[in-house]
Protein backbone atom coordinates (compact mmCIF):
# COMPACT_ATOMS: atom_id res chain seq x y z
CA UNK A 1 0.00 0.00 0.00
CA UNK A 2 1.64 3.04 -0.92
CA UNK A 3 0.38 6.88 -0.12
CA UNK A 4 2.15 9.36 -1.57
CA UNK A 5 1.94 12.59 -0.08
CA UNK A 6 2.46 13.06 3.70
CA UNK A 7 0.25 16.21 4.34
CA UNK A 8 -2.61 16.13 6.24
CA UNK A 9 -4.77 14.13 3.58
CA UNK A 10 -1.87 11.58 3.07
CA UNK A 11 -1.53 10.93 7.16
CA UNK A 12 -5.33 10.64 7.80
CA UNK A 13 -5.67 8.14 5.13
CA UNK A 14 -2.60 6.09 6.08
CA UNK A 15 -3.79 6.13 9.55
CA UNK A 16 -7.03 4.71 8.83
CA UNK A 17 -5.44 2.28 6.53
CA UNK A 18 -2.53 0.85 8.88
CA UNK A 19 -5.08 0.34 11.69
CA UNK A 20 -7.06 -1.86 9.20
CA UNK A 21 -4.10 -3.81 8.89
CA UNK A 22 -2.42 -2.86 5.69
CA UNK A 23 1.30 -2.01 5.18
CA UNK A 24 1.16 1.35 4.27
CA UNK A 25 4.33 3.20 2.78
CA UNK A 26 4.27 7.17 3.05
CA UNK A 27 6.39 8.94 0.86
CA UNK A 28 6.58 12.57 1.17
CA UNK A 29 9.56 14.82 -1.06
CA UNK A 30 9.33 17.50 2.01
CA UNK A 31 11.98 16.91 4.87
CA UNK A 32 8.97 17.88 7.28
CA UNK A 33 5.65 15.77 7.78
CA UNK A 34 2.68 18.07 7.54
CA UNK A 35 2.50 19.60 3.66
CA UNK A 36 1.07 22.85 3.65
CA UNK A 37 0.39 22.48 7.35
CA UNK A 38 3.62 21.34 8.56
CA UNK A 39 5.80 23.26 11.18
CA UNK A 40 9.70 23.90 10.51
CA UNK A 41 12.34 25.50 12.83
CA UNK A 42 13.62 28.92 12.43
CA UNK A 43 17.16 28.94 11.45
CA UNK A 44 18.04 32.17 13.43
CA UNK A 45 15.51 31.48 16.83
CA UNK A 46 15.65 27.81 16.83
CA UNK A 47 11.42 28.69 17.37
CA UNK A 48 8.93 26.40 15.58
CA UNK A 49 6.95 28.23 12.81
CA UNK A 50 4.21 27.10 10.65
CA UNK A 51 4.29 27.25 6.78
CA UNK A 52 1.36 29.21 7.57
CA UNK A 53 -1.02 29.68 10.83
CA UNK A 54 -4.47 28.03 10.50
CA UNK A 55 -7.48 28.35 12.96
CA UNK A 56 -9.92 25.36 13.33
CA UNK A 57 -13.72 25.23 14.36
CA UNK A 58 -15.34 22.96 16.97
CA UNK A 59 -17.35 22.12 13.89
CA UNK A 60 -14.59 19.96 12.32
CA UNK A 61 -15.31 17.03 13.23
CA UNK A 62 -12.91 14.79 11.19
CA UNK A 63 -9.87 16.90 11.80
CA UNK A 64 -10.90 16.86 16.22
CA UNK A 65 -11.39 12.84 15.50
CA UNK A 66 -7.94 12.87 14.03
CA UNK A 67 -6.91 14.83 16.77
CA UNK A 68 -8.36 12.61 19.70
CA UNK A 69 -7.23 9.34 18.30
CA UNK A 70 -3.72 11.27 18.46
CA UNK A 71 -3.83 12.40 21.80
CA UNK A 72 -3.23 15.60 20.95
CA UNK A 73 -7.01 18.02 21.19
CA UNK A 74 -5.58 19.48 24.77
CA UNK A 75 -3.21 21.72 22.28
CA UNK A 76 -6.18 23.84 21.14
CA UNK A 77 -6.66 26.92 22.46
CA UNK A 78 -10.50 27.99 21.98
CA UNK A 79 -11.47 31.32 21.90
CA UNK A 80 -14.83 30.75 23.87
CA UNK A 81 -17.63 33.05 22.64
CA UNK A 82 -15.37 35.91 21.37
CA UNK A 83 -14.90 34.40 18.17
CA UNK A 84 -13.39 37.44 15.87
CA UNK A 85 -12.02 40.53 16.30
CA UNK A 86 -12.16 42.38 13.31
CA UNK A 87 -10.27 45.81 12.29
CA UNK A 88 -11.43 48.67 10.66
CA UNK A 89 -8.39 50.58 12.09
CA UNK A 90 -8.46 52.42 13.91
CA UNK A 91 -11.25 50.92 15.46
CA UNK A 92 -12.58 47.07 15.84
CA UNK A 93 -15.34 45.23 16.39
CA UNK A 94 -15.57 41.85 18.44
CA UNK A 95 -18.10 39.10 17.46
CA UNK A 96 -19.12 36.91 20.20
CA UNK A 97 -21.09 33.90 19.76
CA UNK A 98 -24.51 34.90 21.74
CA UNK A 99 -26.82 31.76 22.83
CA UNK A 100 -29.46 33.00 20.25
CA UNK A 101 -30.69 30.45 17.71
CA UNK A 102 -28.92 30.30 14.36
CA UNK A 103 -28.56 32.02 12.37
CA UNK A 104 -28.98 35.43 14.44
CA UNK A 105 -26.15 34.31 17.16
CA UNK A 106 -23.79 37.53 15.25
CA UNK A 107 -26.37 39.37 15.38
CA UNK A 108 -26.31 42.12 18.37
CA UNK A 109 -22.59 43.00 17.32
CA UNK A 110 -23.67 43.19 13.91
CA UNK A 111 -26.09 46.09 14.82
CA UNK A 112 -22.83 47.62 16.62
CA UNK A 113 -20.43 47.94 13.85
CA UNK A 114 -20.79 51.78 12.84
CA UNK A 115 -19.76 51.70 9.44
CA UNK A 116 -22.99 49.42 9.34
CA UNK A 117 -26.59 50.45 9.76
CA UNK A 118 -29.39 48.45 10.59
CA UNK A 119 -31.04 48.40 6.70
CA UNK A 120 -26.98 47.14 5.85
CA UNK A 121 -27.48 44.32 8.18
CA UNK A 122 -31.03 43.44 7.13
CA UNK A 123 -30.16 43.42 3.52
CA UNK A 124 -29.36 40.50 4.41
CA UNK A 125 -32.97 39.01 4.83
CA UNK A 126 -33.28 37.16 1.72
CA UNK A 127 -30.00 35.80 1.37
CA UNK A 128 -30.27 34.16 4.83
CA UNK A 129 -33.50 32.39 4.02
CA UNK A 130 -31.85 31.16 0.80
CA UNK A 131 -28.98 29.96 2.17
CA UNK A 132 -31.28 28.51 5.03
CA UNK A 133 -32.56 26.42 2.49
CA UNK A 134 -29.85 25.59 0.43
CA UNK A 135 -29.45 21.93 -0.40
CA UNK A 136 -26.37 20.25 -2.37
CA UNK A 137 -28.36 20.87 -5.81
CA UNK A 138 -29.33 24.32 -5.16
CA UNK A 139 -25.09 24.95 -4.16
CA UNK A 140 -24.21 23.03 -7.52
CA UNK A 141 -26.52 25.27 -9.01
CA UNK A 142 -24.85 28.01 -7.87
CA UNK A 143 -21.59 27.25 -8.96
CA UNK A 144 -20.93 28.74 -12.00
CA UNK A 145 -22.42 32.30 -10.77
CA UNK A 146 -19.70 34.48 -8.66
CA UNK A 147 -20.50 35.28 -5.38
CA UNK A 148 -20.66 39.22 -5.27
CA UNK A 149 -23.11 39.52 -8.58
CA UNK A 150 -25.35 36.81 -6.40
CA UNK A 151 -25.25 38.77 -3.44
CA UNK A 152 -26.17 42.18 -5.29
CA UNK A 153 -28.95 40.41 -7.05
CA UNK A 154 -30.31 38.95 -3.35
CA UNK A 155 -30.23 42.87 -2.13
CA UNK A 156 -27.64 43.17 0.20
CA UNK A 157 -26.37 46.44 -0.18
CA UNK A 158 -22.90 47.78 -1.15
CA UNK A 159 -21.92 48.77 2.54
CA UNK A 160 -22.21 45.16 4.02
CA UNK A 161 -20.85 43.70 1.13
CA UNK A 162 -17.89 45.80 1.39
CA UNK A 163 -17.15 45.40 4.97
CA UNK A 164 -18.70 41.70 5.29
CA UNK A 165 -18.37 39.77 2.57
CA UNK A 166 -15.08 40.99 0.93
CA UNK A 167 -13.54 39.88 4.20
CA UNK A 168 -15.30 36.61 4.48
CA UNK A 169 -14.44 35.73 0.85
CA UNK A 170 -10.65 36.41 1.62
CA UNK A 171 -10.45 35.45 5.06
CA UNK A 172 -12.44 31.94 4.26
CA UNK A 173 -12.21 30.98 1.10
CA UNK A 174 -9.32 33.15 -0.38
CA UNK A 175 -10.19 34.75 -3.23
CA UNK A 176 -11.45 38.23 -3.99
CA UNK A 177 -15.41 38.09 -3.33
CA UNK A 178 -15.76 38.20 -7.39
CA UNK A 179 -13.90 35.70 -8.17
CA UNK A 180 -15.46 33.30 -5.60
CA UNK A 181 -18.15 30.73 -6.71
CA UNK A 182 -21.22 31.64 -4.90
CA UNK A 183 -21.92 28.07 -4.38
CA UNK A 184 -19.01 27.53 -2.55
CA UNK A 185 -19.25 30.21 -0.36
CA UNK A 186 -22.83 30.03 0.77
CA UNK A 187 -22.73 26.40 0.73
CA UNK A 188 -19.94 27.18 3.65
CA UNK A 189 -21.62 30.18 5.50
CA UNK A 190 -24.86 27.46 5.65
CA UNK A 191 -22.81 25.25 6.93
CA UNK A 192 -21.84 27.81 10.11
CA UNK A 193 -24.87 30.05 9.99
CA UNK A 194 -27.27 26.75 11.01
CA UNK A 195 -25.20 25.74 13.84
CA UNK A 196 -24.50 27.49 17.05
CA UNK A 197 -22.33 26.82 19.68
CA UNK A 198 -19.25 26.41 17.84
CA UNK A 199 -15.96 28.14 18.66
CA UNK A 200 -12.73 28.92 16.72
CA UNK A 201 -9.74 27.29 18.45
CA UNK A 202 -5.67 28.14 17.53
CA UNK A 203 -3.23 25.67 17.99
CA UNK A 204 -0.90 26.10 20.97
CA UNK A 205 1.64 24.14 19.44
CA UNK A 206 3.28 24.22 16.08
CA UNK A 207 0.28 23.58 13.22
CA UNK A 208 2.01 20.77 11.96
CA UNK A 209 3.66 19.56 15.47
CA UNK A 210 -0.27 19.61 16.15
CA UNK A 211 -0.78 16.04 14.05
CA UNK A 212 2.48 15.04 11.97
CA UNK A 213 4.92 13.69 14.51
CA UNK A 214 2.15 11.72 16.10
CA UNK A 215 0.21 10.33 12.76
CA UNK A 216 3.92 9.11 12.17
CA UNK A 217 3.92 7.34 15.21
CA UNK A 218 0.39 5.94 14.70
CA UNK A 219 1.77 4.48 11.27
CA UNK A 220 4.86 2.93 12.34
CA UNK A 221 3.77 1.56 15.10
CA UNK A 222 1.53 -0.40 12.70
CA UNK A 223 3.82 -1.38 10.59
CA UNK A 224 4.09 1.16 8.12
CA UNK A 225 6.66 3.53 7.00
CA UNK A 226 7.12 7.42 7.00
CA UNK A 227 10.00 8.40 4.51
CA UNK A 228 10.32 12.40 4.11
CA UNK A 229 12.88 13.80 1.55
CA UNK A 230 11.87 11.36 -1.07
CA UNK A 231 9.85 12.17 -4.30
CA UNK A 232 7.80 10.42 -6.68
CA UNK A 233 8.75 11.66 -9.76
CA UNK A 234 6.18 9.78 -11.73
CA UNK A 235 2.81 6.65 -11.26
CA UNK A 236 3.73 3.46 -12.62
CA UNK A 237 1.07 1.56 -14.52
CA UNK A 238 0.13 -1.94 -15.58
CA UNK A 239 -1.80 -1.94 -18.09
CA UNK A 240 -5.25 -0.60 -16.79
CA UNK A 241 -4.18 -0.45 -13.03
CA UNK A 242 -1.97 1.64 -10.96
CA UNK A 243 0.62 -0.63 -9.96
CA UNK A 244 3.17 2.15 -7.47
CA UNK A 245 5.40 4.55 -8.31
CA UNK A 246 9.35 5.55 -9.75
CA UNK A 247 11.14 7.71 -7.08
CA UNK A 248 13.14 11.02 -8.34
CA UNK A 249 16.19 8.42 -7.95
CA UNK A 250 14.77 5.67 -10.35
CA UNK A 251 13.88 3.22 -7.14
CA UNK A 252 10.69 1.84 -7.98
CA UNK A 253 7.78 1.32 -5.18
CA UNK A 254 5.80 -1.43 -6.37
CA UNK A 255 2.05 -1.40 -4.53
CA UNK A 256 -1.17 -3.10 -4.76
CA UNK A 257 -3.11 -0.01 -4.27
CA UNK A 258 -1.92 3.64 -4.52
CA UNK A 259 -3.42 6.91 -3.18
CA UNK A 260 -2.40 9.86 -4.36
CA UNK A 261 -2.62 12.82 -1.71
CA UNK A 262 -1.39 15.56 -3.81
CA UNK A 263 -2.47 18.99 -4.90
CA UNK A 264 -3.33 19.07 -7.95
CA UNK A 265 -0.64 20.34 -10.15
CA UNK A 266 1.40 17.87 -8.29
CA UNK A 267 -0.50 14.86 -9.08
CA UNK A 268 -0.30 16.24 -12.71
CA UNK A 269 3.12 16.37 -12.74
CA UNK A 270 2.93 12.13 -11.38
CA UNK A 271 0.62 11.13 -14.39
CA UNK A 272 2.30 9.19 -17.06
CA UNK A 273 1.54 11.12 -20.55
CA UNK A 274 -1.38 8.38 -21.06
CA UNK A 275 -3.64 9.83 -18.54
CA UNK A 276 -3.31 13.43 -18.63
CA UNK A 277 -6.12 13.56 -21.33
CA UNK A 278 -8.21 10.94 -19.63
CA UNK A 279 -11.40 12.15 -18.70
CA UNK A 280 -10.75 12.14 -14.62
CA UNK A 281 -7.26 14.51 -15.03
CA UNK A 282 -7.80 16.37 -18.10
CA UNK A 283 -9.39 19.65 -15.70
CA UNK A 284 -6.24 19.22 -13.19
CA UNK A 285 -5.22 22.19 -14.85
CA UNK A 286 -8.46 24.28 -14.59
CA UNK A 287 -7.82 24.05 -10.54
CA UNK A 288 -6.31 27.67 -10.32
CA UNK A 289 -4.04 28.62 -7.18
CA UNK A 290 -4.71 30.67 -4.37
CA UNK A 291 -1.32 31.84 -3.65
CA UNK A 292 -0.34 33.09 -0.08
CA UNK A 293 2.29 34.86 2.00
CA UNK A 294 2.95 34.31 5.62
CA UNK A 295 4.68 36.98 7.34
CA UNK A 296 5.97 36.03 10.98
CA UNK A 297 7.64 39.21 12.96
CA UNK A 298 10.01 38.88 16.09
CA UNK A 299 9.58 41.79 18.70
CA UNK A 300 11.76 42.71 21.62
CA UNK A 301 8.30 43.17 23.59
CA UNK A 302 4.46 42.11 24.11
CA UNK A 303 2.07 44.36 21.72
CA UNK A 304 -0.71 43.02 23.60
CA UNK A 305 -2.55 40.31 25.30
CA UNK A 306 -4.54 39.60 21.68
CA UNK A 307 -4.31 36.39 20.32
CA UNK A 308 -6.11 36.50 16.96
CA UNK A 309 -7.56 39.39 14.86
CA UNK A 310 -8.15 40.25 11.17
CA UNK A 311 -8.14 43.31 8.61
CA UNK A 312 -11.49 43.95 7.02
CA UNK A 313 -11.19 44.17 3.70
CA UNK A 314 -9.58 47.61 2.14
CA UNK A 315 -8.39 47.99 -1.17
CA UNK A 316 -5.27 49.85 1.19
CA UNK A 317 -4.26 46.75 3.03
CA UNK A 318 -2.47 43.33 2.35
CA UNK A 319 -2.94 41.24 5.34
CA UNK A 320 -5.99 39.69 6.86
CA UNK A 321 -5.33 37.47 9.89
CA UNK A 322 -2.70 37.58 12.49
CA UNK A 323 -1.98 35.79 15.74
CA UNK A 324 0.05 37.03 18.53
CA UNK A 325 2.16 33.20 19.16
CA UNK A 326 3.13 35.06 22.26
CA UNK A 327 -0.35 35.02 23.42
CA UNK A 328 -1.19 31.74 22.30
CA UNK A 329 1.97 29.32 22.74
CA UNK A 330 1.67 27.82 26.04
CA UNK A 331 5.25 27.03 26.54
CA UNK A 332 7.70 29.68 24.98
CA UNK A 333 10.76 31.04 26.57
CA UNK A 334 10.93 34.48 24.67
CA UNK A 335 9.02 37.64 26.08
CA UNK A 336 7.82 39.74 22.89
CA UNK A 337 5.67 38.91 20.67
CA UNK A 338 5.62 36.88 17.66
CA UNK A 339 3.11 38.01 15.44
CA UNK A 340 2.23 36.02 12.09
CA UNK A 341 0.32 37.62 9.19
CA UNK A 342 -0.78 35.92 6.35
CA UNK A 343 -1.43 38.08 2.81
CA UNK A 344 -4.42 36.14 1.09
CA UNK A 345 -4.43 35.82 -2.74
CA UNK A 346 -1.28 37.41 -3.05
CA UNK A 347 -0.78 37.66 -6.87
CA UNK A 348 -1.73 41.38 -6.15
CA UNK A 349 1.66 41.88 -4.09
CA UNK A 350 3.77 39.84 -6.68
CA UNK A 351 5.92 42.20 -7.35
CA UNK A 352 6.74 43.02 -3.86
CA UNK A 353 10.21 42.15 -1.89
CA UNK A 354 10.17 40.83 1.21
CA UNK A 355 11.32 43.80 2.64
CA UNK A 356 8.00 45.64 1.02
CA UNK A 357 5.96 42.85 2.41
CA UNK A 358 7.46 43.09 6.39
CA UNK A 359 7.09 46.77 6.07
CA UNK A 360 3.66 46.59 5.05
CA UNK A 361 3.14 43.90 7.68
CA UNK A 362 4.41 46.05 10.57
CA UNK A 363 2.60 49.11 9.22
CA UNK A 364 -0.81 47.27 9.23
CA UNK A 365 -0.20 45.77 12.54
CA UNK A 366 0.97 49.51 14.06
CA UNK A 367 -2.46 50.52 12.68
CA UNK A 368 -4.14 48.52 15.43
CA UNK A 369 -1.58 48.52 17.81
CA UNK A 370 0.05 51.88 17.99
CA UNK A 371 3.21 49.85 20.40
CA UNK A 372 4.40 48.63 17.87
CA UNK A 373 6.02 51.74 16.55
CA UNK A 374 7.39 51.62 19.84
CA UNK A 375 8.63 47.94 19.60
CA UNK A 376 12.54 46.88 18.35
CA UNK A 377 11.69 43.99 14.96
CA UNK A 378 14.45 41.80 15.75
CA UNK A 379 13.60 39.17 12.91
CA UNK A 380 11.35 38.55 10.02
CA UNK A 381 10.74 35.55 7.67
CA UNK A 382 8.46 35.60 4.87
CA UNK A 383 7.25 32.32 2.99
CA UNK A 384 5.37 32.24 0.49
CA UNK A 385 3.14 29.33 -0.56
CA UNK A 386 2.39 29.34 -4.59
CA UNK A 387 -1.07 27.07 -3.97
CA UNK A 388 -2.19 27.65 -0.15
CA UNK A 389 -5.62 25.67 -1.44
CA UNK A 390 -7.14 25.42 -5.30
CA UNK A 391 -8.66 28.89 -5.59
CA UNK A 392 -12.70 28.26 -5.41
CA UNK A 393 -13.77 30.10 -8.25
CA UNK A 394 -17.03 30.04 -10.31
CA UNK A 395 -17.28 26.44 -11.89
CA UNK A 396 -14.15 25.13 -9.45
CA UNK A 397 -17.26 23.05 -7.15
CA UNK A 398 -18.27 20.79 -10.08
CA UNK A 399 -14.39 20.30 -10.86
CA UNK A 400 -13.73 18.25 -7.39
CA UNK A 401 -13.84 14.37 -7.58
CA UNK A 402 -14.17 11.53 -6.09
CA UNK A 403 -11.20 9.40 -4.41
CA UNK A 404 -12.05 6.41 -6.09
CA UNK A 405 -10.72 7.02 -9.76
CA UNK A 406 -11.55 4.94 -12.95
CA UNK A 407 -7.93 3.59 -12.88
CA UNK A 408 -7.82 0.25 -10.98
CA UNK A 409 -6.07 0.65 -7.71
CA UNK A 410 -5.29 4.07 -7.45
CA UNK A 411 -7.42 6.70 -5.44
CA UNK A 412 -7.23 10.21 -4.39
CA UNK A 413 -6.82 12.29 -1.25
CA UNK A 414 -7.00 15.95 -0.46
CA UNK A 415 -8.66 18.66 0.37
CA UNK A 416 -9.54 19.39 -3.23
CA UNK A 417 -11.72 16.74 -3.37
CA UNK A 418 -15.86 16.62 -3.77
CA UNK A 419 -15.57 16.72 0.40
CA UNK A 420 -18.85 18.99 0.80
CA UNK A 421 -16.35 21.72 2.45
CA UNK A 422 -13.80 24.40 1.13
CA UNK A 423 -10.75 23.25 1.21
CA UNK A 424 -9.51 23.52 4.62
CA UNK A 425 -7.79 21.32 7.17
CA UNK A 426 -11.06 19.58 7.78
CA UNK A 427 -11.23 18.83 4.34
CA UNK A 428 -8.48 17.26 4.04
CA UNK A 429 -8.79 15.05 6.69
CA UNK A 430 -12.48 14.19 5.51
CA UNK A 431 -11.12 13.51 1.53
CA UNK A 432 -7.95 11.32 2.97
CA UNK A 433 -10.55 9.05 4.95
CA UNK A 434 -12.92 8.99 2.09
CA UNK A 435 -9.83 7.29 0.56
CA UNK A 436 -9.21 5.20 3.05
CA UNK A 437 -12.89 3.86 3.10
CA UNK A 438 -12.58 3.49 -0.67
CA UNK A 439 -9.29 1.36 -0.53
CA UNK A 440 -10.48 -0.92 2.70
CA UNK A 441 -13.56 -1.36 0.23
CA UNK A 442 -12.08 -2.71 -2.06
CA UNK A 443 -9.66 -4.73 0.20
CA UNK A 444 -12.33 -6.28 1.89
CA UNK A 445 -12.01 -4.53 4.44
CA UNK A 446 -14.85 -2.23 5.12
CA UNK A 447 -14.73 -0.03 7.91
CA UNK A 448 -16.16 4.04 8.62
CA UNK A 449 -14.02 6.42 8.74
CA UNK A 450 -15.72 10.19 7.61
CA UNK A 451 -17.67 11.85 10.09
CA UNK A 452 -20.76 12.96 9.11
CA UNK A 453 -21.43 17.18 7.96
CA UNK A 454 -23.01 19.40 11.36
CA UNK A 455 -26.70 19.00 10.86
CA UNK A 456 -28.54 22.42 11.20
CA UNK A 457 -29.63 23.73 14.27
CA UNK A 458 -34.09 23.07 14.76
CA UNK A 459 -34.93 26.23 14.43
CA UNK A 460 -32.17 27.17 11.51
CA UNK A 461 -33.74 24.27 9.75
CA UNK A 462 -37.43 25.07 10.37
CA UNK A 463 -36.56 28.35 8.75
CA UNK A 464 -35.22 26.64 6.26
CA UNK A 465 -38.02 24.48 5.44
CA UNK A 466 -40.73 27.08 5.73
CA UNK A 467 -38.59 29.23 3.27
CA UNK A 468 -38.49 26.73 0.69
CA UNK A 469 -42.05 25.72 0.97
CA UNK A 470 -43.20 29.50 0.41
Amino acid sequence: MLVIGGGLAGLACAMALSDAGLHVRVVERADEAGGRARSITDATTGERIDLGPHILLSEYRNMLRLLDLLGTRRHVAWQGARFITLVDAPGATTLHLYPLPAPLHFLPDLLRVPQLSLADVASNARLFWRVLRLDDAGRMQLDQVDAEQYLRALGVSERFIDWYWRTVAMAIMNVPLGECSAGALLGFFRYLVGRNGYQLGLPSIGLGDLFAPAARHWIEARGGAVRLGIEAARLELAGDRACGAILADGTRLHARWTVAALPPPSLHALLPESLRTHATFRDLAAFAPSPYVSTYLWFDRRLSRERFWANTWSPRTLYYDFYDLANIRAHRDAEGSLVACNLIFSTRAAHLDDAALIDAACSELAAYLPRTREAVLRHAVVHRIPMAIPAPHPGSESLRPEARTPIRNLFLAGDWLATGLPASMESAVRGGWMAAEAVLQEAGRPRAWVQPLPRMDPLAALGGRRAAAG
